[in-house]
């Protein structure tokens, strides 16, 4: 693997806790104080069992005390049981008692103190072995957008990872419940470290056109075959993130364009497009493979959704062309389908 700057060993996952740390140290410190609190009331209802060698009467700050002593401790000796009663109680209840509350302060000090380093070998080793994940460079507008579209249709937010340079970027990903990595994603050791080659997609919204085809530029040299999605503002700046590598480029002010410009020609058409597009529409396209079954048969006849186009190697044809009137193994197929119909084919995400 090849790095190309000194600031590799910068380049390290983190992930939020889905546990505030407030509401895990108190539980502890519930858990801690019911279990001394049990201790404390047996040794009152049981103060008979107890002498003090002063031979004064054991009242409750006695107990309070020695409660206290002999769960954190072994005890003085000032105050003993006496009864066989008590010194079962104090044999096989508060010794427990008294390791249970030892092992949550350890604990505590290994979460408030320890898990630093534990959370960051554990991190490095999900870096090391990261497969199947979704990289998202540039956490802006769009970044954030994309990531809450793909939590709504249902991916992992821990297999989502967000690589940006901005720390208040990075927190408000990490909220999320995303992987987050601080970087630059222009530097081949960034993407490198966010394991680019063993992602199933990259998402680039840097921001700037420049920028945003550079991050394409090095990842594709890293990652070939890898589908990279990747927004440009300027439709000048298209053609030339065709040519970096993208293998979608998306203009938001094109595609609200088309969205304006086709709600002059129906009043419907735009409100469609929307509903396509949308997680809470009625519909949704899905990308598939042709079945086994399928094989041979027009793209009309598909009975899975509605068929609107085929791809043929690096070809593509409409429904209405004589190409889609046969499909070939290997197709693959863009349809129209309810929004929440079962999977019965092999989908390609896209």
């Amino acid at each position: 693997m090849h790095y190309d700057d000194a600031d590799t060993v910068h380049y390290r996952l983190r992930r939020q806790s889905r546990t505030p740390a407030w509401l895990a140290l108190s539980w502890r410190a519930l858990v801690a104080l019911g279990l001394i609190g049990i201790a404390l009331a047996v040794h009152w209802f049981d103060r008979d069992g107890l002498r003090q060698n002063s031979g004064a009467p054991v009242t409750f700050a006695d107990i309070l005390y020695f409660t206290m002593i002999t769960v954190t401790t072994v005890g003085y000796g000032d105050i003993v049981p006496v009864t066989q009663q008590a010194r079962m109680f104090d044999t096989f209840v508060v010794t427990p008692i008294r390791l249970f509350v030892w092992l949550i302060f350890l604990g505590t000090a290994y979460d408030f103190l320890l898990k630093g380093v534990w959370e960051k070998w554990r991190m490095s080793v999900i870096q090391r072995h990261l497969e199947g994940h979704v990289v998202v460079a540039g956490f802006g507008t769009s970044g954030s957008e994309a990531v809450s579209e793909l939590v709504r249709r249902g991916a992992d937010p821990g297999m989502i990872v967000v690589v940006d340079a901005n720390a208040a970027a990075l927190r408000t990903a990490e909220a999320c419940g995303t992987t987050v990595m601080e970087g630059n994603a222009t530097r081949n050791a960034a993407l490198e470290a966010a394991r680019i080659a063993s992602a199933r997609a990259l998402i680039v919204s840097a921001g700037r056109d420049d920028t945003s085809i550079l991050i394409v530029l090095t990842a594709r040299r890293i990652a070939p075959d890898l589908p990279i999605s990747v927004v440009i503002r300027s439709e000048d700046n298209e053609a030339i993130a065709h040519q970096a590598g993208a293998t979608v480029v998306i203009n938001p002010a094109s595609f609200a364009g088309l969205l304006l410009a086709g709600s002059t020609h129906g009043p419907h058409i735009a409100d469609y497009m929307a509903d396509l597009a949308a997680t809470g529409g009625r519909v949704a396209l899905r990308e598939r493979t042709v079945t086994a079954d399928e094989v041979g048969k027009p793209l009309a006849g598909i009975a899975t959704g509605l068929g609107h186009r085929i791809y043929r190697g690096h070809q593509d044809f409409g429904f209405w062309e004589p190409e889609a009137q046969r499909l070939e193994a290997d197709d693959l197929i863009v349809e129209v389908v309810p929004r929440n119909a079962p999977t019965s084919a092999p989908t390609m995400d896209r």
